[in-house]
C-alpha cells in the first residue's frame, strides 16, 4: 500500500491503473463509483478520495475535465509520462467558401500534426485515428468559448445528435460552417451560432453534409 493512503484509496488507484490499461484512457468519477467492489455509495465519496490522492501526489487531475486523471507514479516509483497523440491538422481554416475535408483528405493533404495529450482527449483517446483538427476563422461560436484562431478537435463522423457542435458543409451554397445542430418540426435543419448577434442558418436536410463533431477546443490566447 502506498504511504499514507487508505485501503479504499489504494483500491481506487488499482482501479484507475486497470481501467487505463483496458481502455486507453482514464475513468470518470462515475466509472470509479460503479466499478469498485464493494460499490461506493456516491460520486462525492469518490471525489473526496481522489482529492486525497492528489494531495498525496499519487495522481494529477485536470480542472473541469471529467476524465482528466493522470497517475503520477508507475510501478517502479517513477513519474509516469502522459500519453500524447498526433492529430492531423487540416491545411486551411474553417471558413465560408472553403470545402471541409473528410479525415482521409486531411491525412492525404497535410504534414501539419498537432500533439494532444490523453488528458485533453479523455475518452476519445481510445480512437485517435478518428480525430483531426481544424483552425477556426470567425466569431460565430464565441459564446461556446470557440473563438477566431482557436483549434477544434473533430471526431470524424457523418451524423450528429441534436445540440452537438458540428463541422458542416452546405452543398448548394458551397459554404463551410461550424455550428450547433438542431432539427426543426418542418424537417429542416437549423445550424445555430453561439453568438447573439448572428442569425441561425436554416437548410434542407439533403443540403447538409456533416463532416464531424467537435470534441475538444484548444484556445488561442494573444
Amino acid at each position: 500500500m502506498a504511504k499514507n493512503i487508505s485501503e479504499r484509496q489504494t483500491k481506487i488507484l488499482e482501479f484507475i491503473r486497470k481501467f487505463i490499461d483496458d481502455h486507453g484512457f482514464p475513468p470518470s468519477v462515475r466509472d470509479i463509483q460503479e466499478g469498485l467492489t464493494p460499490r461506493v455509495s456516491s460520486t462525492s465519496v469518490v471525489d473526496y478520495n481522489l482529492k486525497a490522492l492528489e494531495e498525496r501526489g499519487q495522481i494529477r487531475r485536470g480542472k473541469g475535465i471529467s476524465r482528466a486523471i493522470e497517475l503520477v507514479e508507475n510501478g517502479n516509483g517513477h513519474r509516469s509520462n502522459p500519453a500524447v497523440f498526433r492529430i492531423p491538422v487540416a491545411p486551411t481554416p474553417i471558413a465560408a467558401g472553403s470545402p471541409i475535408p473528410v479525415l482521409q483528405d486531411v491525412l492525404a493533404s497535410t504534414e501539419d500534426m498537432l500533439d494532444v495529450s490523453q488528458m485533453l482527449l479523455g475518452r476519445y483517446a481510445a480512437h485517435p485515428e478518428s480525430l483531426y483538427a481544424l483552425r477556426v476563422k470567425g466569431r460565430s461560436m464565441i459564446e461556446d468559448l470557440i473563438n477566431d484562431g482557436d483549434v477544434v478537435i473533430v471526431l470524424a463522423q457523418e451524423t450528429a445528435e441534436v445540440g452537438q457542435t458540428v463541422v458542416a458543409w452546405l452543398r448548394n451554397e458551397q459554404e463551410a460552417t461550424l455550428k450547433r445542430f438542431y432539427l426543426e418540426p418542418d424537417g429542416r435543419v437549423r445550424l445555430q451560432p453561439a453568438n447573439e448577434t448572428m442569425n441561425p442558418i436554416f437548410t434542407e436536410a439533403d443540403n447538409l453534409e456533416i463532416k464531424g463533431r467537435v470534441v475538444g477546443v484548444l484556445r488561442h490566447v494573444d
